[in-house]
């Protein structure tokens, strides 16, 4: 009887640290970063990107920065892509009207340069 006891304590106490320590790491998981402000306008860099360079492959991106006007405002990416042996940078500027969201212009301009 002894022995069944000291076998259920240490089964409970097994079973109560798996099941702590795995909502312990559920938990932990589902506490991502917020996403940023700039994230559409990324995707939308993005895919106005694989429109001009279908071939190439994307290896990099990086949001360069913002710039707010009163009815307008303007996101800046650059991209790094890779075509065949070739590696070049695409710098995206998107400029949208502030309120509505709705795109005005695209402009990409490739770079050879880091």
């Amino acid at each position: 009887m002894k022995k069944l006891l000291i076998c259920l304590f240490i089964t409970v106490i097994f079973s109560s640290n798996y099941f702590f320590l795995n909502n312990f790491i559920n938990t932990t998981y589902a506490q991502q970063k917020p996403v940023p402000s700039y994230a559409k306008w990324g995707q939308i860099a993005i895919q106005k990107t694989k429109e001009k360079y279908p071939q190439a492959k994307i290896i990099d991106y990086l949001h360069i920065g913002s710039d707010k006007k009163e009815n307008t405002s303007l996101e800046k990416f650059k991209l790094w892509l890779k075509q065949n042996n070739k590696e070049f940078g695409v710098f995206v500027d998107i400029l949208f009207d502030s309120k509505t969201e709705q795109i005005i212009d695209v402009k990409l301009r490739e770079t050879t340069r880091g």
